[in-house]
C-alpha cells in the first residue's frame, strides 16, 4: 500500500506540535479588534473565524512536508491520518456521541428535570441558535478547528515517536495549556484579577486536558476526526456538570440525579472499549 508515514524524533514532533499550537492561539490575536474587543463581540468572533479557518489550511501542507513517502501497510494518505476518510463515518457521527450521552446521564437528567429538553422541541430555539455567532462558535467553528488543529494535525506526528498510550496523555497537554490564553485575555480586558484569572484558567486547564485526553482516545481508536467534533460540541453545549444544582434539591429528587451521575459514569466505563472498538469505524490506520 502507498502512502505516507511519520517518523520524527521525539522532540521533533513535541516542537511541531508546540509550532502548531502556538499557530492556533496566536492568530486569534493578528486583529485588533480581537485585542480592543470582548471575545463574544460580533467583530472578534468573525475575525477569529477568518483566523482558524487560515490556520487550518496552512497547517496540512505543512504536516506534509515532514512527512515520508512509502509503500507499506503503515503507510497511508495526508487524508486518513487526518481522519477524513468515507468507511466508517456514519458510526463515527454517532456512536461517540452516544457513548458521550452515557456520561453525562447526570446532567441530562438535570437538564430534564429542569424543563431544559422542551427547548429542544421549539424549531425557533434552533433557528435562533444558528443565527447566533456564540452558539456557532461554540458548537460548530471551534469544535471542528481546535480538533482539526490539536488532535487531527498533531496525533500522526505523536503516535509514531510516543505511542499511542502516551500520544493520549501528551497531546491534551498543548490543548489545555493553550486555553491560558483566555486567562490573558480576561486580565487586560480587565474582566477579572490576575489571582482569580489564574484560578480559573488552572481549572480550565484541569478539565480541558482530561476531555482533550477522551478526544485523542476517540480519534485514535474511531480513525475519524468527525468522533471528537461531535463530542466536542455536546460537550461545549452541555458545560461542566453542575454538581452543586444537584445538592440544591430536596430527597428524593436527589437521590435519583445522583444515581443518574453514578451509573453514567459506571456504564461509560463499561461501554468506553466496545463501543469505539476499531472494526466499527473501519480503521486501520490507528492501532489502539
Amino acid at each position: 500500500m502507498a502512502g505516507i508515514v511519520f517518523a520524527l524524533a521525539a522532540w521533533q514532533a513535541v516542537l511541531l506540535c508546540l509550532l502548531f499550537a502556538v499557530m492556533y492561539v496566536g492568530s486569534l490575536y493578528v486583529w485588533t479588534a480581537t485585542v480592543t474587543k470582548d471575545r463574544d463581540h460580533p467583530d472578534t468572533i468573525k475575525r477569529r473565524f477568518i483566523s482558524v479557518g487560515i490556520i487550518s489550511l496552512v497547517v496540512p501542507p505543512m504536516l506534509w512536508v515532514f512527512s515520508e513517502y512509502q509503500d507499506s501497510d503503515q503507510a497511508h494518505g495526508l487524508l486518513s491520518w487526518l481522519g477524513i476518510r468515507f468507511w466508517g463515518f456514519l458510526p463515527a457521527l454517532f456512536v461517540p456521541l452516544i457513548l458521550t450521552m452515557v456520561l453525562f446521564m447526570g446532567p441530562l437528567a438535570l437538564h430534564y428535570i429542569d424543563g431544559v429538553f422542551r427547548l429542544y422541541l421549539e424549531p425557533r430555539y434552533w433557528t435562533n441558535s444558528l443565527s447566533n455567532l456564540i452558539w456557532i462558535r461554540n458548537h460548530i467553528v471551534a469544535p471542528f478547528s481546535e480538533e482539526f488543529i490539536f488532535r487531527a494535525c498533531m496525533l500522526p506526528i505523536l503516535v509514531p515517536a510516543f505511542g499511542p498510550g502516551s500520544s493520549i496523555f501528551l497531546c491534551p497537554l498543548f490543548f489545555g495549556v493553550a486555553h491560558f490564553h483566555h486567562m490573558i485575555e480576561k486580565i487586560i480586558q480587565g474582566q477579572q484579577e490576575v489571582l482569580e484569572a489564574f484560578k480559573q484558567s488552572v481549572f480550565q486547564l484541569f478539565y480541558t486536558t482530561i476531555f482533550g485526553a477522551y478526544s485523542a482516545f476517540l480519534f485514535l481508536r474511531t480513525g475519524h476526526l468527525m468522533a471528537p467534533v461531535i463530542a466536542h460540541a455536546f460537550c461545549n453545549h452541555m458545560g461542566f456538570p453542575a454538581f452543586n444544582e444537584v445538592m440544591g434539591y430536596q430527597k428524593p429528587t436527589r437521590t435519583r440525579l445522583v444515581t443518574f451521575f453514578v451509573a453514567g459514569m459506571l456504564l461509560w466505563i463499561v461501554l468506553l472499549y466496545p463501543m469505539t472498538s476499531p472494526w466499527l469505524y473501519a480503521n486501520d490506520v490507528y492501532s489502539v
